[in-house]
């Protein structure tokens, strides 16, 4: 089983069941000023999008990974951000199912600039396992910005574990995707 794969499709189902929450908000709303490691919704998801980006390029061994963070343009409206994130949710699905276990300790390069020769490289095993954490802990974050508003925040953690399938299946048919049984 691949189990980054796994990971990767759970993370593009949170994002979608937590950024259709989110865009049923205002605009206003999206950009309100809350509590958290960034100071609104809007900030908070924005960063998710550019650090995916960022990973994702490092994962492809994108030379420009540095300047694609750079050049990020934050979505203005939880409308606008829900399909670019989809986006990038879908080339991590395509990324991660052509891996196998013996990925895992394949060396990625990051450019945290002073060029891709120069800079650290991790074993994409950890790489993944990171960039998933980084996504769990903001969603968390932006999930309890959430709970102060007057949209019910989604359930996000029911992805994985077989035994959850039936709270599950209509992200599956949706985004038409099966399971083994």
């Amino acid at each position: 089983m691949n189990l980054h794969l796994v990971q990767a499709r759970a993370n593009r189902l949170a994002n979608r069941r937590l950024l259709a929450a989110v865009g049923q908000l205002s605009d206003a709303e999206f950009h309100a000023p809350r509590t958290s490691f960034f100071p609104s919704l809007a900030q908070t998801l924005n960063h998710l999008l550019n650090v995916d980006h960022y990973y994702i390029a490092a994962l492809h061994g994108d030379a420009e990974m540095r300047h694609i963070w750079a050049r990020y343009v934050p979505a203005t409206t939880a409308q606008a951000l829900a399909p670019r994130q989809d986006a990038s949710d879908v080339q991590l699905i395509e990324f991660c199912s052509r891996l196998s276990a013996e990925d895992d300790e394949r060396l990625i390069a990051f450019d945290r600039g002073a060029g891709l020769e120069a800079g650290p490289r991790e074993p994409l095993g950890r790489v993944l396992a990171h960039l998933f954490m980084h996504q769990t802990h903001h969603r968390g974050q932006a999930h309890a910005m959430l709970a102060g508003t007057s949209v019910k925040p989604p359930q996000l953690d029911d992805f994985i574990l077989l035994g959850d399938r039936v709270h599950r299946e209509a992200d599956l048919r949706a985004l038409g995707w099966t399971e083994p049984v």
